[in-house]
């Protein structure tokens, strides 16, 4: 037992000297607002392949909703646009990124939760997304054209409970992904698909032959994602405060209508 005991130290000891000397290689990059202020610039989390939220245009460039953002929140709370470096993640490192401190923020498409709000802590809403239907069909104009066509939506989606009681005859054809579902469409095999107003605008946008049914089916709220913890206050309190003024000043509806949301 005591050998075991004895081993079992060992590892524990060795580890701790490898993580030591290796603790360079360990992208842990948040801090409190003071550490952010001394660093001169924000570490943030955004995407790159979610037009019109945040996406790379013909130059390589990240544009979007969320980037200008991004800019504003580092031009108010470090006094300079370019005060920040932008990280795309993947949907699934979204939250982890800023639960694991690897930034201090993630402007990422990221719907407020309650069961995210045990990991995480949220901002006030910056924009409210919600699910709706994009279609090329022009003779569905408003949801009672549906009637019963097939549309696709995401398997396993919040969605699908949306379409049953808005669209209770439709046919719902589920897909595993947004591609699969413009495949779907562009091959007549569905008249329209169901999913995020944010992803659907981005289709127009690239595709006018495309449009989306006025009605939304939802509405979530989409916030910046924070740390957890006492010594994150001040940061939380200033990016709460600075999303307030930019809803107030109309500084957040314009460029929401500025990228067609």
């Amino acid at each position: 037992m005591m050998k075991k005991l004895h081993l079992v130290l060992s590892a524990t000891l060795l580890l701790m000297v490898c993580l030591f000397f290796l603790g360079g290689d360990l992208t842990v990059s948040a801090g409190t607002m003071a550490e952010i202020q001394q660093r001169g610039y924000l570490n943030l989390a955004v995407k790159d392949n979610l037009r019109p939220l945040g996406f790379r245009d013909n130059q390589g460039n990240l544009q979007g909703l969320e980037i200008d953002l991004a800019k504003r929140l580092a031009s108010d709370l470090l006094g300079k646009a370019d005060a920040v470096k932008l990280q795309p993640v993947a949907n699934s490192d979204r939250l982890p990124v800023v639960f694991n401190q690897q930034v201090d923020l993630a402007i990422a498409g990221v719907t407020a939760t309650a069961s995210r709000s045990r990991l995480v802590s949220f901002s006030v809403p910056y924009y409210y997304n919600g699910a709706a239907i994009a279609t090329k069909n022009t003779s569905i104009q408003e949801l009672k054209d549906v009637g019963n066509r097939k549309i696709a939506v995401l398997n396993h989606s919040s969605t699908i409970s949306y379409l049953k009681y808005f669209t209770p005859s439709a046919q719902l054809v589920a897909v595993n992904s947004y591609g699969q579902g413009w495949e779907k469409i562009e091959n007549n095999q569905v008249d329209g698909f169901a999913a995020d107003f944010s992803v659907l605008s981005g289709w127009v946008q690239a595709y006018p032959q495309y449009h989306i049914l006025a009605t939304k089916l939802s509405a979530e709220p989409l916030s910046v994602v924070m740390p957890k913890g006492l010594q994150y206050d001040e940061l939380r309190r200033k990016v709460n405060e600075a999303i307030a003024r930019y809803t107030v000043t109309g500084w957040l509806k314009e460029r929401i209508e500025y990228w067609g949301l």
